[in-house]
This record gives C-alpha cells, structure tokens and sequence, in this order.
C-alpha cells in the first residue's frame, strides 16, 4: 500500500503488517472485517495475533455488520497534530459492535475507537453526540488504494438509555 495524506499525516499500512492489513484491504472494499478465532469462534480487536480468551493462534477475517453503539466518547477540543486543529471540536468514540455484545462476559464485547462524522466527513456536532446513540461504519476513500473507516450516527434508536455530557 502506498502512502497517502490525511490531515498531513503519513497513513501507510506495510505490506508485512500482518495484524491490519486484511482489515485496510477490506476497507478498500468498503467492508468492515475484524479476526475472529477459529478455535473460540470470538471476535477481537485490534486485530492482534492471538486470541486474548483462549490463546489461540489461528483465526480468519470475519465481515462485520459495522452497526453498534457509542460505549463513550471524548470531545477533542485542542488538537496536537496540526491537521485536525482546523475541524475541532472533533468527536472521538469508543464503538461497541452489534457482533458479540456483552461476550464473553457482560461487561465485555468488540470495541474499536473511531471519529464520528457526518455525512460530510466532517466532525459530527457535539451536541448531536451521546453514549447510546446508534451508529453505523461509513469508508471514506482517501485515495485508490486507502480508505478509512469511520463512523457516523444513523436512524436507529437508541438500545436503552442515552447519556450526554452535561453542558
């Protein structure tokens, strides 16, 4: 994979990077895919090389619906890296997937963090954001051969209650 730009950052995947390249590739895809083991049948992420409940070596990419739940979330208000302080404040979230929820245990499931975006690929209004809201993965294509998944709200209700950062 080649490199590309985003907001003045390098993004490159080396093709020996054996832990996120299935993920980037199916990406480009416009397919959200997280390793799922072939000895426990659960599914991880990040995508390490073994298994974190059985140990095990051997796994497979598995497709993902991309639907879930914002578990928390921060608001980024002062940016670090130059090319994000221009779409601050900016919401960072920790995506609970639909896939394996409260497995293996209740207080456990397939988290990834991610931006939330509007339909732009814009930051999503803070105001607009709170843990419980739905959200599905969008892919935002930065190039032939790179394409970023992030996350934005969709139409679905909330699965229980929803909470926000007081004002």
């Amino acid at each position: 994979m080649p490199v590309v730009q985003y907001r003045g950052m390098n993004l490159v995947v080396p093709e020996n990077e054996s832990e996120f390249l299935g993920y980037f590739e199916a990406a480009r895809q416009h397919k959200l895919v997280m390793k799922k083991c072939t000895a426990c049948d659960l599914i991880r992420y990040p995508p390490g090389a073994g298994c974190p409940w059985c140990q095990s070596l051997e796994w497979t990419w598995q497709e993902v619906s991309g639907k879930g739940t914002i578990y928390t979330y921060e608001i980024i208000v002062h940016s670090i890296q130059p090319g994000f302080r221009d779409i601050t404040p900016l919401p960072v979230i920790v995506v609970e997937l639909d896939e394996q929820r409260g497995v293996p245990t209740p207080q456990e499931g397939v988290r990834l963090i991610a931006n939330l975006v509007d339909a732009q690929f814009q930051p999503e209004q803070e105001a607009n954001v709170a843990i419980g809201k739905r959200v599905q993965v969008v892919f935002q294509d930065l190039s032939e051969d790179f394409t970023l998944p992030q996350f934005q709200l969709s139409n679905e209700s909330p699965q229980g209650a929803v909470w926000q950062f007081p004002s």
